[in-house]
């Protein structure tokens, strides 16, 4: 990647390089990760003032990809499990970045380090003989 305005084409490789060839991920893997990228270009949108098409990848940097994961918990309700589905996508696109675009290992480095936020994990159930998944 030789400029930081090639946002759309890099996300273009991820999704098909990366994700469907590579990876083989899931339908499923890939609509999640394709909502999560259509919230966070319509925040982009409306806090940016300029359309995905002209973003560029430092615009996505630590303090607004965290603005953003907030702005979900806020505004759409989105519980801490979400909010870290969301960042499990943003993270993926930003490892990839990172062998993508070496000139930005320090901005992409920053997003990466974003922690999760903890939230309660399910807990497993006992009926007489048999697990129960709750």
């Amino acid at each position: 990647m030789t400029s930081t305005s090639d946002l759309p084409a890099l996300i273009e490789r991820w999704f098909t390089d990366r994700l469907i060839r590579h990876r083989g991920s899931s339908a499923n893997t890939i609509a999640s990760y394709r909502d999560t990228f259509r919230l966070l270009f319509a925040f982009a949108q409306d806090r940016l003032r300029r359309p995905p098409s002209k973003l560029n990848l430092t615009d996505l940097d630590a303090p607004f990809i965290c603005a953003f994961l907030d702005d979900l918990e806020m505004r759409r309700s989105a519980t801490a499990r979400t909010r870290n589905l969301r960042l499990t996508a943003i993270r993926s696109l930003f490892r990839y970045a990172s062998f993508e675009a070496p000139a930005h290992s320090a901005h992409i480095q920053r997003v990466l380090a974003i922690p999760t936020k903890r939230c309660d994990k399910r807990q497993l159930e006992t009926s007489k003989n048999r697990l129960i998944l709750a």
